[in-house]
């Protein structure tokens, strides 16, 4: 039996899925159908040098279509999930993977979800960061954020978080941050916006109603976790959790928690693995699928 974690934003990188694609019928009709879903050529995205991959009205698209590309070749080999969870984007991957959504309205929904996001603020105003330590809870750090009205965008694990929140609060936070406790690292983030911020709350009204015109299939849904509970989807607040979920903390430590309680093999899908490394602080080794040759390493009698 199987569990499979679904990597977000940020893991993109050029070249994701090509290999699927060249390999596997299922995956290349998988970038077929959300390319003409789109109207865009994705696999020029995914597999060329391309600016706009890095965009995320279209990293969003991307990489959800390059994990299904791979979740459709393990289907195909009857190793399908029993439990889904994603990572913040990966969360749309994980639906798409339980059937809450077909591939080509979920390349929609992200697509818009993206665009919705980069629109909240205007770029260069916002910024994220990661604070990393050795057991986080023993530094007070949570006061210096509500002082500065920064938001913890990510509790990725007991020894990382991501805030998140305008570009001189953040760094108003951290430079407090690091004097007060100089064992903590930061690290700014790459990103376009204040993902997972109070930032991203105006946008929530247009989510919703953009969301509400697809065929939604909520009763499948309580396979999978939800970033914004921590806990597996209830089919009635599906909607509302997804559209807290673009301003909420991602709650990813409790959605291992109650992975790990499956007591099944999880497994990591994504162009990189960013979410393993979370998983080992748990002590649960999940292995990652990001390419065709760490597909065979994991299933080897799929060739």
């Amino acid at each position: 039996m199987y569990s499979y974690v679904f990597a977000g934003q940020g893991s993109q990188r050029v070249g994701m899925g090509m290999d699927f694609y060249e390999k596997f019928e299922e995956s290349k009709k998988i970038f077929e159908e959300a390319s003409e879903s789109l109207e865009l050529d994705l696999k020029k995205i995914c597999f060329e040098e391309d600016p706009r991959l890095n965009l995320t009205e279209y990293t969003q698209p991307c990489i959800l279509t390059m994990e299904m590309a791979v979740y459709e070749v393990l289907k195909k080999y009857k190793k399908q999930g029993t439990f889904f969870a994603g990572h913040s984007l990966g969360e749309y991957s994980a639906l798409t993977a339980a059937n809450v959504f077909n591939i080509k309205d979920a390349v929609k929904i992200v697509r818009k979800r993206g665009e919705l996001m980069q629109r909240a603020t205007p770029e260069g105003t916002g910024a994220m960061a990661a604070l990393i330590a050795i057991d986080l809870n023993q530094y007070d750090y949570k006061t210096i954020l509500e002082k500065y009205n920064v938001d913890l965008a990510n509790l990725n694990s007991k020894d990382q978080v991501v805030i998140s929140g305008k570009k001189q609060d953040v760094e108003k936070s951290t430079e407090e941050i690091k004097h007060k406790f100089p064992s903590i690292d930061i690290v700014f983030l790459n990103v376009s916006a204040p993902f997972h911020s109070r930032l991203m709350k105006d946008i929530e009204e247009e989510f919703k109603d953009y969301l509400l015109q697809f065929n939604i299939k909520k009763e499948n849904c309580s396979v999978v976790l939800s970033n914004f509970t921590g806990s597996f989807h209830n089919p009635d607040h599906l909607v509302e959790h997804l559209v807290k979920q673009i301003s909420g903390s991602v709650q990813w430590i409790q959605n291992m928690e109650e992975l790990i309680k499956k007591n099944q093999t999880i497994i990591e899908i994504g162009p990189n693995r960013p979410l393993g490394k979370f998983f080992l602080t748990l002590n649960k080794e999940v292995p990652s699928i990001i390419n065709v040759r760490s597909l065979q390493k994991v299933f080897p009698d799929i060739n």
